[in-house]
């Protein structure tokens, strides 16, 4: 676990399943997937359904879930783009608008990434979004990350086309703070 004042990162918990399922799957078109990638689908499922896949949730290492005084925010996560573990990709979502936009994002991700070099081998971090969420990229500027690569116009939305942009920052880079 590690905190910033009121906001905690942590290991996901059984009893954080129902709000999780409320957040991510409960609406088809939920207000936070016009943000994390979306030109591609998403579907609502049962909290049944959901509850099948939970050890997928429960104490993962590579998926922990962001609490604000303890209610549940949203979640960051962090896989391996390639076999030999030496390409490290994180995300980040809060999944209600009203949460957006006060830092929290910032606060979170810094936490993450210093959670990342402290408990893995890697020499870079990095995150993926798309050129629609300047947001997305705000925060991981202020983080130190830099534009690592931009693929021009490979993402369509609402009739548009968006660049994929590729940002990391790496161990040495890193200022923990």
């Amino acid at each position: 676990m590690y905190k910033d004042r009121e906001l905690t990162i942590r290991p996901i918990k059984e009893k954080d399943l129902k709000r999780l399922w409320e957040l991510i799957y409960k609406e088809d078109k939920p207000e936070w997937k016009q943000w994390d990638a979306p030109y591609f689908s998403h579907k609502s499922i049962s909290y049944e359904r959901f509850l099948k896949e939970s050890d997928s949730w429960i104490d993962t290492k590579s998926r922990w879930v962001i609490c604000v005084d303890n209610d549940v925010y949203g979640t960051v996560s962090y896989y391996y783009e390639d076999e030999q573990k030496n390409w490290l990709e994180m995300g980040i979502i809060f999944y209600e608008g009203n949460n957006w936009g006060k830092g929290y994002g910032t606060r979170a991700l810094k936490l993450w990434i210093n959670h990342l070099f402290d408990q893995l081998p890697v020499v870079r971090v990095g995150l993926t979004t798309w050129s629609g969420n300047k947001r997305m990229i705000r925060v991981a500027e202020k983080l130190g990350m830099m534009m690592e690569g931009k693929i021009r116009k490979v993402r369509y939305y609402n009739g548009e086309y968006y660049d994929s942009i590729r940002m990391g920052i790496l161990r040495e880079e890193w200022n923990y703070k």
